[in-house]
């Protein structure tokens, strides 16, 4: 991680709360909710799900912030691949879904219809 993104910003989330309180602390809860440890699906789960979608959306401080989690809920490496590998295979498949969706839209502008 670069200083660009610095894992002691995450220090500076109880600063960022104060300065929209009522929608910062409608995401926690909602946060929180979705990390509760006595749901169907287990935490470990949990945080792998969690950090495949942190892969996909590319947000390096849920990556930090997940991968530790993970490994506290007894995530293996091996696990930890292949989570990673389905989030990339996942994502491969929408940029093929948006391709037969440009495919489409490109047929449509190029026949100068609207519809």
């Amino acid at each position: 991680m670069t200083d660009y993104q610095n894992p002691d910003d995450l220090k500076s989330i109880p600063a960022f709360v104060a300065l929209a309180p009522v929608e910062a602390n409608a995401f926690l809860a909602f946060n929180r909710a979705v990390e509760r440890k006595d749901g169907s699906i287990p935490p470990k789960y949990r945080e792998l799900i969690s950090l495949a979608v942190a892969l996909t959306t590319q947000c390096a401080y849920c990556l930090d912030v997940h991968t530790a989690r993970a490994a506290r809920a007894g995530a293996t490496r091996e696990e930890v691949a292949e989570a990673a590998l389905i989030a990339a295979a996942v994502r491969a498949g929408g940029t093929l879904g948006h391709a037969l969706l440009a495919q489409r839209l490109f047929e449509r502008h190029r026949d100068g219809s609207t519809g």
